[in-house]
């Protein structure tokens, strides 16, 4: 996979880069997105397929992108397919900041070293070229605003842009209201992409037990009655010793 072409992890943490601060939005969610985003880059190079629920690798040769080879080594070690919002939840997070330090070797943001309070030290982020975000941001724009089906790259960007919560950061207020509703609707123009987003609101809404499809028609627990020859009356726990001695008085 050349350089020509940024991945939707890459154009993802782009999004959510604030110019002005150097910070990223929604930083917790953003490490969910960021392994969807991953996955859905893989099924782009097709090296790996949606089963269902469930993700399985087609493909195990390597696209040439090492942040995105190794989370294809991971799947494919699992050896059958894996459900997309366990892969998601996994212990491994930290995915942002190994974007941030891939986008610095690639050359598409600087570090900027400061402080916070005068004595902890931080780290903030600033894009080399400004062009490349105004560019990733007119393509989610332009979808909203014509509503014509976007390529399915910027279809899954906008869903996972809206399941990490970056709809609020790129259309603010009152006034953003209908575009942050366009933005969770272009989540339907790549299967893929509407996959991974599902995956990563259930992970955040803390809905990962079982598959989504089974969840509905679960039934709910029954309160456990112990059966009697009368007709299934819960039996009184039976009184021994001391018990039984109160019990008398």
């Amino acid at each position: 996979m050349g350089r020509s072409r940024r991945t939707i992890p890459e154009e993802l943490l782009l999004l959510a880069l604030d110019p002005a601060t150097g910070t990223t939005a929604q930083p917790q969610s953003l490490d969910l997105g960021l392994a969807g985003a991953q996955l859905v880059e893989l099924a782009l190079a097709g090296r790996i397929a949606p089963d269902g629920d469930r993700i399985a690798v087609v493909m195990p040769r390597p696209t040439g992108d090492p942040t995105l080879d190794s989370a294809l080594e991971l799947l494919r070690r699992r050896g059958s397919p894996v459900r997309a919002v366990h892969w998601i939840g996994g212990p491994r997070l930290g995915l942002r900041q190994i974007y941030l330090a891939h986008l610095e070797r690639c050359g598409m943001v600087h570090a900027v070293a400061g402080q916070m309070c005068g004595v902890l030290p931080t780290t903030r982020y600033q894009a080399t070229d400004t062009a490349i975000s105004r560019e990733i941001r007119a393509r989610l724009d332009n979808a909203i605003r014509t509503g014509v089906p976007p390529d399915p790259r910027t279809a899954a960007l906008a869903a996972l842009a809206h399941a990490v919560g970056l709809g609020k950061h790129l259309y603010p207020g009152n006034e953003g209201r209908s575009s942050r509703s366009r933005l969770r609707d272009l989540i339907r123009h790549d299967p893929m992409g509407g996959l991974v987003a599902h995956a990563v609101m259930d992970v955040q809404n803390g809905v990962a037990a079982q598959p989504r499809r089974d969840r509905a028609a679960q039934p709910q627990p029954q309160p456990a009655v112990r059966a009697t020859a009368t007709g299934g009356v819960p039996l009184q726990p039976r009184r021994t010793g001391a018990m039984a001695r109160a019990a008398a008085h």
